[in-house]
């Protein structure tokens, strides 16, 4: 037995999902745990993409992402054409990609507002943890008095 239940799987997906949007430039990631009130998958990936390049190119990624790291395809697409709201639907985990007007009108979140949400940030840079954040050293004072 492997320990991994499929809430496990999805909260997995979800936030594979959000990384692989979030490197395409989407903003504010939101993972909605939706099993508690919408009882047909588990959770909800919300993010903004700028403009319809953009929305094809974070779907894109994020079907590239997961098929690649977990082996999986959506069961359907819906929106591709419009590039307005596209919704790439894996079964437990539904990414819905946003143009700006598209989620100020459906408002998803507020919809979900009693749901849980699933922490998710951004992964660090590379070289972030190795910053030097000391202030420097003053003109002169790497010279040897003498």
């Amino acid at each position: 037995m492997s320990g991994i239940t499929a809430e496990d799987d999805a909260v997995e997906l979800a936030r594979l999902s959000a990384e692989a949007a979030d490197a395409k430039g989407a903003t504010d990631p939101v993972l909605v745990d939706v099993r508690p009130v919408l009882g047909i998958c588990d959770v909800f990936v919300l993010v903004t993409a700028a403009n319809d390049r953009q929305v094809k190119a974070v779907t894109d990624e994020v079907e590239a992402r997961v098929a690649e790291v977990l082996g999986r395809r959506p069961r359907s697409v819906e929106g591709a054409d419009a590039r307005r709201w596209v919704l790439l639907d894996y079964g437990d985990v539904v990414v819905h990609v946003f143009q700006p007007e598209e989620r100020s009108t459906y408002r998803l979140e507020r919809l979900y507002a009693d749901a849980d949400r699933i922490d998710w940030s951004p992964p660090a840079p590379p070289g972030a943890d190795r910053i030097d954040w000391s202030p420097p050293a003053p003109p002169g004072a790497d010279r040897a008095d003498g």
